[in-house]
């Protein structure tokens, strides 16, 4: 199941370029050195190379947690591109504090980052990387285009670029479209022109990617491709200005429809298994069923100081025992404001003397309260000011722990696109006017909910949904997966003052920001080489 983060390790090119001169386009006479030729030589060998492609949503390099990164002059395990999603989407909101005073980190609280933010610039080039990484595998796979494996490899490939470019578009807006390898400087492209790229390469390979479910566990199949169209038009109208929930409708209606399924019963045999999504092995548990796109772990072939190590790690700290959720120590960071925690008002089971809630009913509420306070005074290096956040564990259905024995990486696979993603996709779209159905969006959002609570004693019924129930029902069910910087900007929540969470803007209260930091910077060192680009409107 690790199969294509293993392959990754016998990649050892990262893009190649064609040299101008004829008398330096020779191939090497040591037969001991593995060239571009040999790569893609075969369909088996352009399959290695695939893997790197989908190692760039999880790794750092070619070695291992450090040493020889993909990114030079930046500290690789802060590379790692779910870690940068964690620090972009979740540390600006309502979501997520993170306490250590690292150059840049203090700046997504107080809402007020510059263009020479490292973490900006990180994720600026994991993304460019990546999208050069998918240009040279598409133009040197083409020549192997007659098997039938390497179509279905170009148009993997092809899906990841436009999943880099959702990306660039969703944080910079307007940035080069390039697809192929190219030593000329690109010329920026609109956001408008970035949409129609990615949605035209979606519609076009979903025809041409593998059948629902019909490939090994961590590549994707049309039903990926449908899923990001979904994400896609739920947000046009905030990123190009055009209501597209019609289309965000249909597209999830084909989602729902796939063999992918909610994942609805652990591996015991229980109701209850939201918590098995984010397990150690959630790769065959059952919750794989769920996830349409991963970005795959495992704590030995595939080590990493960002992926989900970071996320168990770096939220265990203060009076926790690191045993219990299957590491050998915490890294003291990530921490919750009392704003998610308030989405599970009605679920409170339990309250401290002082009336602070301690437990739920709501099993998504998977906070860990003893020792912790509930109010943020500071944000500082004080661990225990805050709930932490235990939702990622590197402990298996069973008990046991991770491969590693020594607990230091992590085996549990993030979701990048799963399954509940879409039908609060739905519901939403529903809502904003896309058609559908009222009655199917209910339905859907009740699978979560009894998913939640083991039962259906909190379902609700059409007079409860509306968009703020949406919202907050997202922040229930995709808490620190990636999404709620996008999803408040979505509601007009991001920098308004309409909506406040402690800390926002840098206030202790929060307060409003102005409105052009929807969108990060163009970083200063891509504007410095590039001369065609030109900075986002604000900075």
């Amino acid at each position: 199941m690790k199969y294509l983060y293993k392959l990754s390790y016998l990649v050892v090119f990262a893009v190649m370029f064609t040299a101008c001169m004829d008398d330096l386009d020779q191939s090497p006479t040591d037969p001991d050195v593995f060239t571009e030729e040999d790569v893609f030589a075969s369909a088996d060998e352009a399959k290695s190379a695939l893997a790197k492609l989908y190692a760039g949503f999880a790794l750092t390099g070619q070695t291992g947690p450090a040493g020889d990164p993909d990114i030079t002059n930046l500290d690789e395990g802060a590379s790692q591109f779910t870690r940068l999603l964690f620090v972009l989407n979740e540390l600006p909101t309502d979501e997520a504090v993170n306490g250590w005073g690292d150059a840049g980190v203090p700046n997504f609280h107080q809402m007020d980052w510059s263009a020479g933010n490292d973490f900006l610039e990180a994720m600026y080039y994991r993304l460019a990387l990546e999208v050069s990484y998918c240009n040279s595998f598409i133009d040197n796979a083409t020549a192997l285009n007659s098997d039938t494996d390497v179509q279905y490899y170009i148009a993997e490939a092809r899906f990841l670029r436009a999943y880099a470019y959702s990306y660039l578009m969703d944080f910079f807006g307007n940035v080069p479209i390039v697809t192929s390898v190219s030593t000329d400087l690109p010329m920026q492209s609109t956001r408008e022109e970035i949409f129609t790229f990615v949605e035209a390469e979606l519609l076009e390979v979903q025809d041409l990617l593998p059948d629902s479910g019909a490939t090994e566990y961590g590549r994707v199949d049309k039903v990926a491709a449908w899923a990001l169209l979904s994400r896609i038009y739920l947000n046009a109208e905030t990123w190009i200005g055009e209501n597209r929930y019609s289309d965000c409708v249909t597209y999830s209606e084909m989602v729902i429809s796939s063999s992918y399924q909610i994942n609805t019963t652990d591996a015991n045999g229980n109701g209850n298994a939201y918590d098995e999504l984010f397990l150690a092995d959630n790769d065959s548990n059952g919750a794989q069923n769920e996830f349409i796109f991963t970005a795959n772990f495992d704590g030995i072939n595939s080590t990493t100081y960002g992926g989900s190590t970071y996320l168990v790690f770096a939220a265990i700290g203060g009076d926790m025992v690191a045993s219990e959720y299957g590491v050998n120590g915490g890294w003291a960071g990530n921490r919750v404001t009392k704003s998610l925690v308030e989405k599970f008002n009605d679920a409170i089971t339990a309250s401290d003397s002082d009336g602070y809630p301690t437990a739920w009913s709501d099993s998504r509420a998977m906070f860990y309260t003893e020792g912790q306070n509930y109010e943020i005074e500071t944000i500082s290096n004080t661990f225990t000011d805050g709930y932490a956040n235990v939702k990622f564990k590197n402990i298996k259905s069973d008990g046991s722990t991770g491969n590693d024995v020594n607990q230091t990486f992590v085996d549990t696979d993030v979701p990048l696109i799963r399954v509940a993603e879409i039908y609060l996709n739905y519901a939403e779209a529903v809502l904003r006017g896309g058609g559908g159905s009222n009655t199917n969006a209910v339905t859907y959002i009740n699978e979560l909910r009894e998913r939640a609570y083991g039962n259906s004693s909190n379902n609700i019924n059409a007079t409860n949904l509306n968009l703020d129930f949406v919202l907050d029902e997202r922040a229930r069910e995709l808490q620190w997966e990636g999404f709620r910087r996008t999803d408040l900007i979505r509601y007009g929540y991001f920098t308004s003052s309409t909506y406040l969470w402690p800390f926002k803007g840098g206030a202790a209260n929060g307060v409003g920001i102005s409105s052009y930091r929807v969108l990060y910077p163009i970083p200063t060192s891509i504007l410095t080489v590039n001369p065609n680009m030109t900075q986002n409107s604000g900075y």
